[in-house]
This record gives structure tokens, sequence and C-alpha cells, in this order.
């Protein structure tokens, strides 16, 4: 069995022990603060002073409205132990005033009691105004007498009586279509209308020749 060399080995040197070295605390970051605090501390102080010793401002005292108390009207006593005495006016008699009154006028009242009696007369339209001539009425003049007596046919179917005349002029010959005659020129007239409105016009009227 082998033998260990236990005194060439020796023992291994001990290593050096670290010594934790604390960093030494820094004085100058409490001391800044600290002068800031005495400075707001010492201003606050004499900004408390100086607002203690300054005087206030007088406030000047507001005048109180005063109340308008109500006066008492006075009204006036009448004295009922005088009596009073008013003037006594005196107004005339009827008989006065109707002999002062002028009289009415009787020249107005008469005109008024003429008119109420006056007779109002129309002078009628005697007989004899009426014209001594009857009326005729033409409804066409044509050159041909068929024509004519066409016109004769359409006015015969409206139950009209026409006939047809033949009158010689520097012209020529005309053949006219009359109706007629009339006593009164106002049925003429209806006549007319009625065959205006069959479509026969026109239609023109005059005394009968």
């Amino acid at each position: 069995m082998a033998t260990k060399d236990y005194v060439k080995r020796g023992r291994s040197p001990k290593k050096p022990a670290r010594q934790n070295r604390k960093a030494p605390a820094s004085t100058g970051f409490p001391v800044k603060w600290g002068l800031i605090a005495l400075t707001l501390v010492g201003a606050l102080g004499y900004g408390l002073y100086f607002l203690s010793s300054s005087p206030a401002p007088a406030t000047q005292p507001v005048p109180k409205a005063e109340a308008v108390k109500p006066q008492p009207i006075s009204t006036p006593v009448k004295n009922t132990t005088e009596k009073t005495t008013q003037p006594v006016v005196k107004t005339p008699s009827k008989a006065k005033e109707t002999s002062t009154l002028p009289p009415k006028p009787e020249e107005k009242w008469r005109y008024i009691e003429e008119l109420k009696n006056k007779e109002i007369q129309i002078e009628a339209k005697k007989a004899d105004d009426k014209p001594t001539k009857p009326y005729l009425m033409q409804c066409g003049a044509y050159r041909s007498q068929d024509q004519a007596e066409q016109r004769k046919a359409m006015i015969a179917f409206q139950g009209l009586d026409s006939q047809v005349k033949a009158s010689a002029g520097e012209k020529g010959t005309w053949y006219r279509v009359i109706i007629g005659p009339y006593p009164k020129k106002r049925q003429a007239e209806n006549d007319r209308n009625m065959l205006k409105r069959a479509g026969i016009a026109p239609c023109a009227i005059w005394f009968w020749e």
C-alpha cells in the first residue's frame, strides 16, 4: 500500500478574507434640502408677520335705508251742525219758452203737402205713332233663281214662309228671298234669331217695299 507524501504537499495557503467596506454616507444631500426648508419657513414667517402688522383697510358702514312710514290721510270732517245753503235757480216757465220761440215756417210744409197731392201725368204713346209701313226680312240675294229656291226651302224647314222676288238693276237681275210682312219689328227680330241659330244668316230687316 502506497504511502502519501504529506510533507511535500503541505497545507494550502489561506485566501485573504474580503473586507466589506461600506461607502461613506454622503452628507451633501440632506444638508441641501435642510437649507431649502429653512428658507421656505423663514419666508412664510416673514409673510405672516407682514400681514399681521399691516393695518386692514377701513370699510365704510353702509347706511341703512329708513323705512318710509305711511302718513295718515286727514279727511275733513263735515260740520253737521252748519246748514249748507244752496242758491235757488229759477227756471223759466214753459209758457215763456213757447212765447220766445220763432214760429214754424209754413211754406216748407205747404210745399211737401203739394208734392203729396200732385199727380204725375205720363203721356201715353198714341196709336198714331206706330209706323204706317210693315217690316220685311231679307235672307239672301242671288244671281240664279235655283240658289234662291234652295234658301227658300231651308227657311221652310224652320216653319216660316218666304218668297222669291226678282229685282232688275244696273248690274243685272237679283233674286231676293223675303219673309214678311211683319207688323212689328220685334217679331222680325225673333224670327231672325231663330234662323241664325239654324245656320241661316245673314238676314236684314227694313220697311216693306
